[in-house]
């Protein structure tokens, strides 16, 4: 059970641990015996919750649930794409309820090198009971960056942590309790975890917490780390991440945060190529008012009755509009892949239809028909056919990302425009803002912010 506090009498506390444990089977370094240093490590140590990334094999899941059934009895794993979403949850708190959405874009399949596609990209929420307290986890592990000066699938991870805002703000309305726990792949400050942070009001515990021991900078990929070779020496980048956020119902603290530091006592290698988290939070119960503390029951900034300040809402409408601005960067690019595709699939079509012209020639010819090239025919034919049914299966993924994008562009020009309308500074320039954003114009936010103040004055 979760641990009361001394100091605080009538507080909980409990303790979240997170990790990606890199177990590509046959791929990653050490793999088999990372897992039993793993197993060791959370049988050894007291967790109330542990959320792990990268378990790719449920053979390696079953393994870790077996040796873990004393201390950490409840587990599930999240089941997605073709290899699995690598999410998995264990707990010594019974679990109630889980539910696993898959992202709508994933990557591209012909990415056989990244693989982020094969994975099936979700997050996964476990429904818990601790005492009195109802208490909703969060693990995912959202898109790889793999070039930070050039970042195709930027817009995919945008599109991610927007539906992975909506997620959790529309799941977690009755839970007193929020904890997300995950790979982001993004920096602090980057888009994605901006957009995230602030429109479901999560909180970072390394931010948040007043003793921290780890990484400097809080670094979860470390130059030190002998599995780690993506990132440059003596440089470090923080990319793993507890987040969390209370109700009226339950005030909530992070009273202390660590990380590993690369090297392990004992062992000669790591326990992955990322390092692992481990938040201790203080659970203070308050009197129930059906309220969550942002005055919106939960639902977020859209909700009626949010009591949040203009500068909140202007902020909000910054990285909204941002993000928009992103998405509908990586829509360009996927109607010109698919307008690609279906240019190369038509002059397949055209090439192998003239091959069953050429093959029809013989057949009516009046003479006796003359040598005829057959192998070479067939194998040229082949690969026209080859280049059609490529072209088709990618023009049909592409439309589909296409819908995909759209849809959260649509849903972000919806946010953007309710927020507005909420805002005490809206007037006639935001509404100028809306119509140039619906029109696909590139509107600078200074120069809305400037307008607006000096329609204040």
């Amino acid at each position: 059970m979760s641990t009361p506090d001394p100091v605080h009498p009538t507080s909980v506390r409990l303790r979240v641990f997170s990790l990606n444990c890199w177990g590509i089977r046959y791929l990653s370094k050490h793999c088999a015996q990372r897992y039993t240093m793993i197993g060791d490590l959370l049988a050894k140590e007291q967790y109330d919750v542990v959320l792990l990334q990268e378990v790719w094999s449920e053979k390696d899941f079953d393994a870790l649930r077996k040796k873990l059934a004393s201390s950490l009895p409840y587990g599930h794993y999240f089941k997605s794409g073709v290899i699995g979403s690598g999410l998995a949850i264990f707990s010594k708190h019974r679990i109630q309820d889980t539910f696993r959405y898959r992202y709508s874009l994933n990557g591209y399949p012909y990415m056989l090198n990244h693989g982020d596609w094969f994975g099936g990209k979700a997050v996964g929420m476990a429904v818990l009971n601790i005492g009195n307290t109802t208490a909703h986890f969060y693990v995912t592990h959202l898109h790889a960056e793999y070039s930070r000066e050039k970042d195709s699938y930027l817009p995919h991870r945008v599109v991610q942590a927007w539906e992975l805002q909506h997620f959790i703000r529309y799941t977690s309305a009755e839970a007193d309790l929020v904890v997300l726990a995950g790979d982001f792949n993004m920096h602090p400050m980057d888009l994605g975890n901006r957009l995230l942070r602030t429109y479901a009001d999560l909180r970072d515990a390394y931010v948040e917490t007043p003793k921290f021991d780890g990484c400097e900078d809080g670094g979860t990929m470390i130059a030190e780390n002998p599995n780690n070779d993506m990132v440059p020496p003596e440089k470090g980048i923080r990319i793993d991440y507890i987040l969390f956020k209370g109700s009226s119902r339950l005030e909530l603290h992070c009273e202390s945060m660590s990380t590993t530091k690369g090297s392990v006592l004992d062992h000669a290698f790591p326990y992955s190529d990322h390092e692992a988290l481990t938040a201790e939070l203080r659970l203070d119960r308050v009197a129930q008012d059906g309220v969550s503390q942002d005055g919106s029951n939960g639902m977020g900034p859209l909700a009626r009755g949010s009591d949040r300040t203009a500068g909140k809402l202007a902020e909000l409408v910054d990285i909204v509009t941002e993000a928009r601005t992103e998405v509908k960067v990586g829509l360009h690019c996927a109607q010109g892949m698919c307008y690609t595709a279906a240019r190369t699939g038509v002059m397949g079509l055209v090439l192998l239809l003239l091959e069953l012209a050429i093959a029809a020639v013989p057949w009516l010819a009046l003479g006796a028909p003359g040598p005829f090239p057959s192998v070479s025919f067939y194998l040229l034919g082949a690969l026209c056919f080859l280049i059609l049914l490529t072209t088709a299966l990618l023009y049909l993924f592409y439309t589909m990302e296409i819908k995909s994008l759209q849809e959260a562009e649509d849903q972000m020009r919806q946010a953007v425009g309710c927020l507005q309308e909420r805002s005490p500074w809206r007037n006639t320039a935001a509404l100028n803002v809306m119509d140039a954003l619906a029109g696909g114009k590139q509107v600078e936010t200074w120069d809305f912010y400037s307008e607006n103040q000096q329609a204040e004055m």
